[in-house]
């Protein structure tokens, strides 16, 4: 079957992947679509370190082919839209429904596939980017057949990261102001987390200029091109303000423009040595800075949620996939999402 795959030196496309079948609590997927995200870029150039080789994607959508044993909420034919969250289920964490700080679904890729007799791992336990993939059966979650696969794929990442940091993580809610750096995939979810949870203004930062329209789309009230003229929005500073580029001068930026009481919410990957600074006394006035993994996600549920925003048109997943390519034009995709001409590349099969 076709995949893309990665030595540590280059990204190629293959066709001759292979799959084991399901085990206990696991569930084979045929992707129709999935979302070219930024961190799967962050792999390809060492910003995210992950071991070789990998079968890359985590951001996809498809078909259940078939479930192993103890699988009873999904079944064969089924749609599915996939998560990275291959949590256990019985820890603390969990207990907790916090099932994204759980320490077995970080850090553990597996190797379901091979090739020519070798094993490859699987990328935020997903690997979206094949034909077919392998995933926990708490990762497939049911979507109605009315969702375009092509759509639904992103809710797997770029929705439940960007509106989970809305409304999970930062908590945004009537009334407050949001600033937003970086209006990519990320950055458009945060603006459309902040819009349904009613705040005002929501303020997005881009240099490029043409990203303003699809930001206003997703529930920017304004946009200017820099922190400093965000200022000229908010001269007292914003309740949140959320960094989706993953540069360390952003950070410090997003920390300057708070309010008191402010936070500063953190979802750009900088490489991972990266260190940020701020002054320690701005702090004093209640302000926070919060770390977010994944939207602080509980994907059973949120992926339910979204799917149904959606559906009552309050969600907007379809504007999102700029451009459809076949998976043997991973290339031009990936160029195309480094270069910022597309909101997303979804890669189809």
């Amino acid at each position: 079957m076709r995949g893309v795959i990665f030595d540590g030196t280059e990204p190629r496309v293959v066709d001759d992947l292979e799959i084991r079948a399901p085990g206990p609590g696991e569930v084979l997927v045929a992707i129709a679509a999935a979302g070219l995200c930024h961190s799967d870029l962050s792999v390809l150039d060492g910003t995210i370190p992950f071991p070789v080789p990998v079968v890359l994607g985590h951001e996809g959508a498809g078909t259940v082919v078939e479930v192993g044993a103890g699988v009873t909420h999904v079944a064969p034919g089924d749609h599915v839209a996939l998560t990275t969250v291959a949590n256990c289920g019985t820890c603390a964490d969990c207990g907790r429904g916090r099932p994204t700080m759980c320490r077995k679904a970080i850090g553990r890729p597996g190797r379901p596939f091979s090739r020519g007799g070798q094993p490859l791992y699987n990328f935020a336990s997903n690997s979206a980017f094949a034909e077919r993939t392998l995933v926990k059966a708490v990762q497939a979650v049911k979507i109605s057949e009315d969702i375009p696969l092509t759509s639904a794929a992103l809710i797997g990442c770029g929705v439940l990261t960007g509106v989970g940091a809305a409304l999970n993580r930062a908590r945004v809610d009537r009334g407050e102001s949001v600033v937003v750096i970086g209006t990519g995939g990320i950055g458009l979810n945060v603006l459309q987390g902040a819009r349904i949870a009613g705040a005002w203004p929501i303020v997005a930062v881009d240099s490029n200029p043409a990203k303003e329209p699809l930001a206003r789309e997703f529930g920017a009230t304004h946009f200017v091109a820099s922190a400093a003229a965000a200022r000229g929005v908010l001269p007292s500073g914003a309740d949140h303000a959320f960094e989706c580029v993953g540069s360390t001068r952003l950070i410090r930026e997003a920390v300057d423009l708070l309010d008191r009481h402010g936070q500063a919410v953190l979802l750009g990957v900088p490489p991972a040595d990266a260190e940020a600074s701020f002054l320690v006394s701005s702090m004093y006035l209640d302000k926070a800075i919060l770390g977010c993994r994944y939207g602080s996600a509980r994907p059973q549920r949120d992926v339910a949620l979204y799917a149904d925003l959606y559906r009552q048109g309050r969600l907007l997943l379809d504007e999102l996939v700029t451009r459809t390519y076949p998976v043997e034009d991973f290339p031009k995709a990936a160029d195309d999402a480094r270069a910022g001409r597309v909101a997303r590349a979804v890669l189809t099969f």
